[in-house]
């Protein structure tokens, strides 16, 4: 997959409006803590790693820790190679790289939404406070709820951006969830990413909407 600079950069275009226009300099999305990175250590809320299932397309994913409860929309690439980004009119609205491993398939799944549009808050605004342990469901379209647990939350500079390391295999069914963040310039918008990395732990009957 392409590095997500382009996409971060066509991301901040839209989410610097809201903290300018309204003044919101020092309103910012939460940043993820050293204790929720990879270098701070294994977070002992669980060792399962559940089997990985057959392909299926997503429809909607709930991460009830931070209250987000969204569509899920495929997502391609744009012209400059970087991850479209779901409509930002929509603040409830996140999308997966449709071309990618779709979620709870053996790969890495990739799931991308705004941080916050011109109005103000958008649905991975809180992307950031999430813990080592939370729980991320994808509801698909088999029928079948497929549950992740967070194993980091990491953020990474736009110039600096690990692809590697964030879309690369691991032999089992992954996910990620993207967002801008990293801290704000007025000039330039967000400087760069949060990334929450998880993995599948089990699965449930019944897709939940």
């Amino acid at each position: 997959m392409s590095s997500t600079k382009g996409w971060c950069l066509a991301i901040a275009a839209c989410a610097g409006l809201w903290l300018v226009q309204n003044g919101s300099r020092d309103v910012t999305p939460p940043m993820p803590t050293a204790a929720e990175a990879f270098a701070a250590g294994p977070h002992a809320h669980t060792d399962a790693v559940a089997a990985p299932l057959p392909p299926a397309g997503p429809l909607r994913l709930r991460i009830p820790y931070i209250d987000v409860d969204t569509p899920l929309i495929g997502l391609g690439l744009a012209k400059d190679g970087g991850l479209e980004v779901p409509p930002p009119a929509d603040p409830n609205l996140a999308g997966w790289y449709r071309d990618g491993t779709p979620p709870g398939a053996k790969g890495t799944a990739v799931v991308a939404g705004h941080v916050d549009n011109a109005k103000g808050p958008a649905v991975f605004y809180g992307l950031g406070a999430l813990k080592k342990g939370n729980r991320i469901e994808v509801s698909r379209q088999d029928g079948r709820t497929a549950v992740f647990t967070v194993d980091a939350i990491e953020v990474y500079e736009a110039d600096a951006f690990p692809d590697d390391e964030v879309y690369g295999s691991r032999g089992r069914a992954e996910l990620r969830v993207i967002t801008c963040g990293g801290g704000f310039s007025e000039k330039s918008g967000y400087r760069g990413n949060v990334v929450a990395f998880a993995h599948l732990i089990g699965v449930r009957a019944g897709a939940e909407g």
